[in-house]
């Protein structure tokens, strides 16, 4: 319970909101929360982050990596979703690429938008937020999980039909139904209180509690199973579906597939495992920093576009994931 006093000590106003991007560090079928030490993991995943990235991961992170594919060169966390495929009528499927949120620095090489947030979008919040921990790591979502045609899913995990770029609404607890003009966003919201014990449980889920209802609303109060309130972290991945609209189905039938054999999207799941160096998140959460404001030392160190499109991590896993293909990789052919 030390940190969970400590945290109840300090307790003060934080008024910090950090958006940043972070370039792909690494496309292949590699899970070190799920299946740690598999290689090869049972599907494939698109990873930003630190270079430290592999089939088991272990400690402090930051201190094993060398470079980081993300805005804040103090960041070594990874962060990881499941790839999005397209799938022909005629059965074949093809990787849908990534591309880079409006709102990021041009160059940045596909990757992800990282959020952490207090309240919500516009509004840093006026409460105390406490960093994550060294070893800390968390998932949200499962590729298991599935519902009624009815139901909302689950809450915080979203697809987005883009018109363009700044498209943030309205939010689908599935696939579109129908070619989007500008691409698809999907949306990871992560749970923001923590039971002030542990770094991780064993479904890397019971020990933080979700209060999050949709996009970036203002969360509920924490539980006091779970009492701390760490920052409010979210992923937004864009997936340039552009390509493939004069290819959809006659049939009207949806023809995308997350890299587990998901079609409907219910499944959609994200991981996260903390690197930050010593206490530069935590000093982050204590300023009034808002986006880019936080960078160039203020407080955080940044670095360039191309700093961070050199760091990557070699491929454990060596398989075709391009072109196209006759299955997704690690997984059976599926019928339609």
């Amino acid at each position: 319970m030390k940190w969970l006093s400590l945290a109840l000590v300090l307790a003060g106003p934080s008024e910090a909101a950090l958006r940043f991007g972070c370039s792909t560090v690494s496309i292949q079928r590699l899970d070190p929360l799920v299946e740690p030490g598999k290689i090869p993991s049972a599907h494939l995943h698109q990873i930003v982050g630190g270079n430290a990235f592999n089939a088991t991961m272990v400690g402090d992170i930051s201190e094993k990596a060398t470079c980081t594919t993300c805005t804040f060169s103090e960041d070594f966390s990874n962060y990881w979703t499941a790839v999005m495929f397209f799938r022909h009528t005629n059965g074949s499927y093809k990787r849908v690429p990534l591309m880079q949120n409006t709102a990021l620095p041009n160059g940045i090489n596909g990757g992800m938008t990282i959020y952490y947030t207090q309240q919500d979008f516009t509004s840093n919040g006026n409460q105390k937020i406490t960093a994550f921990k060294p070893g800390f790591r968390m998932t949200v979502g499962s590729p298991t999980y599935s519902a009624a045609p009815s139901s909302s899913g689950n809450p915080g995990l979203r697809f987005v039909c883009l018109d363009n770029k700044a498209t943030r609404f309205p939010e689908l607890p599935t696939f579109p139904t129908k070619p989007c003009k500008g691409g698809i966003m999907t949306v990871h919201h992560f749970p923001a209180c923590w039971d002030g014990k542990n770094l991780d449980s064993p479904d890397h889920q019971s020990h933080m509690y979700n209060t999050v209802r949709e996009a970036f609303t203002p969360a509920g109060p924490c539980p006091a199973s779970h009492p701390v309130r760490m920052p409010q972290l979210a992923y937004e991945t864009l997936w340039d579906t552009t390509q493939f609209n004069d290819m959809w189905p006659t049939d009207g039938s949806q023809p995308f597939v997350l890299s587990f054999g998901d079609h409907v999207g219910y499944g959609t799941h994200a991981d996260y495992v903390f690197g930050w160096k010593g206490d530069s998140l935590q000093r982050a959460m204590d300023s009034s920093c808002m986006f880019t404001a936080c960078e160039n030392g203020r407080p955080l160190k940044s670095q360039s576009v191309a700093d961070m499109n050199k760091c990557s991590v070699k491929s454990t896993v060596h398989e075709n994931i391009d072109g196209w293909l006759t299955s997704l990789p690690g997984q059976p052919s599926m019928s339609m």
